[in-house]
C-alpha cells in the first residue's frame, strides 16, 4: 500500500487526459498561469512606495529641541 510509483502517476495522467482532453487542460493551465501572474503583480505593487504626488500621512521628523541662547554642539 506504500507510496505511488511513477507508473501510477503516468496512468493517472493518461486517465485525466482522456477524460478532459488536451485542449481543456491547456486552457486550465493558461488560466492558472495568468491568475498566478496577476497575483504576483498585485503583491509587488502593494509593497511599492507611495507616489510623489500623494500626501504623506503620519510622517515623523526626528530632531532635538534646544533652548534659545544655548550653544550648538
Amino acid at each position: 500500500m506504500g507510496s505511488l510509483s511513477i507508473w501510477h502517476w503516468l496512468i493517472v495522467l493518461l486517465v485525466v487526459v482522456m477524460i478532459f482532453g488536451t485542449k481543456k487542460l491547456r486552457n486550465i493551465g493558461t488560466d492558472l498561469g495568468s491568475a498566478v501572474k496577476g497575483f504576483k503583480e498585485g503583491m509587488k505593487s502593494e509593497g511599492e512606495a507611495p507616489a510623489k504626488d500623494a500626501p504623506v500621512v503620519g510622517h515623523t521628523i526626528e530632531g532635538e529641541v534646544k533652548k534659545e541662547g544655548q550653544p550648538r554642539a
